[in-house]
């Protein structure tokens, strides 16, 4: 029989032996991704106070973890509480005396009774913010262009909200800072360095495939506002992609080892020539500054890297195809 061939650590490009639990040399879970996922169904089920189905995913997380790492030994610990909040919980509440009179709809009237998926769809800070990104909005552009540009953050925010949610992690709708922008929050605890690339990214190109529909509607109606947001919208998410601070390039690039940032840098000079669009130099700017960097991944980031690139070019035909039009309503 053939030996399997042997993995390698994400972190640090060391090898691991099949049964391992931790890199032996930089000390990463194995199983990171995995683990996160199970901490937050977890954490979901004890939410809804579901103690014994929380239990159970805490007790397959243990076995993944090392037996004497830190976080056995916090999951342990955790399990024993979960025991004691299991022998206290309250008895299950008895049905409603009302509900054997609705028949078979009494679980959709309860349901609806209770409303929680309301609360949990559309949490208060959101419409909150939402609403206050739009007043703002609509006062420094107008309503027209306003709302178009707050639906168009909206779909950029949405973008990182359904990439996390579809790897089964926890995230809270977006927050909206009027005249500033949003964000997602979200625990990326234990989640590998990939996988946060593919989030960040997720957002500029839910923005970019946005600004294409407006781009193809201005063609269609040749109405300037179509236009207007195509092109604002386009550039906004190129700037996102320049990796600083917060911005969703930084995350980007996290993945990206020194060659793979050497790529994406020559090629956003080659988009700006391409495209005639000095915006590339800004991004181009920014890798290179994280060339400066002493660490970087061992693992090239080869998914990553075509993925911004990708986005990269979806933005930059949008720039094209709509040239000349920004928050000014007049063809160029």
């Amino acid at each position: 029989m053939a030996d399997l061939p042997l993995k390698k650590c994400l972190s640090c490009g060391n090898e691991l032996a099949p049964d391992a639990l931790a890199c032996q040399q930089c000390h990463a879970l194995v199983h990171s991704e995995e683990l996160a996922v199970l901490s937050n169904r977890a954490q979901q089920f004890e939410t809804n106070e579901d103690f014994a189905s929380a239990k159970e995913i805490w007790t397959k997380a243990l076995t993944l973890l090392p037996h004497e790492s830190t976080q056995a030994e916090w999951v342990r610990t955790h399990l024993y509480r979960l025991e004691l909040s299991t022998k206290n919980a309250p008895p299950p509440k008895q049905k409603h005396k009302w509900a054997k009179w609705l028949g078979p709809v009494a679980p959709i009237a309860i349901f609806l009774a209770k409303a929680k998926w309301l609360f949990a769809l559309f949490k208060a800070k959101f419409l909150f913010s939402f609403v206050a990104f739009l007043w703002v909005d609509f006062a420094l552009f107008g309503w027209k262009f306003g709302l178009g540009f707050a639906v168009m953050i909206l779909i950029h925010e949405m973008g990182h909200y359904i990439d996390i949610r579809r790897r089964g992690l926890r995230a809270e709708m977006p927050v909206f800072l009027p005249g500033l922008g949003a964000y997602v929050q979200w625990n990326a605890m234990g989640v590998s360095l990939r996988t946060r690339a593919a989030v960040s990214l997720a957002g500029p190109l839910a923005g970019g495939l946005a600004c294409a529909g407006f781009a193809i509607l201005w063609r269609e109606t040749g109405n300037d506002l179509w236009g207007a947001l195509a092109r604002a919208g386009a550039l906004l998410n190129l700037l996102n992609l320049i990796p600083v601070w917060v911005l969703d390039g930084a995350g980007a690039s996290e993945a990206m080892n020194k060659t793979d940032r050497c790529v994406i840098l020559g090629f956003c000079v080659a988009l700006a020539i391409l495209f005639w669009e000095g915006s590339y130099l800004l991004v181009a700017g920014g890798v290179g500054y994280q060339l400066t960097k002493k660490e970087f991944p061992a693992v090239p980031g080869r998914a990553t890297l075509a993925y911004f690139a990708v986005v990269l070019v979806l933005l930059g035909a949008v720039l094209r195809f709509v040239p000349g039009h920004g928050f000014i309503f007049s063809r160029g």
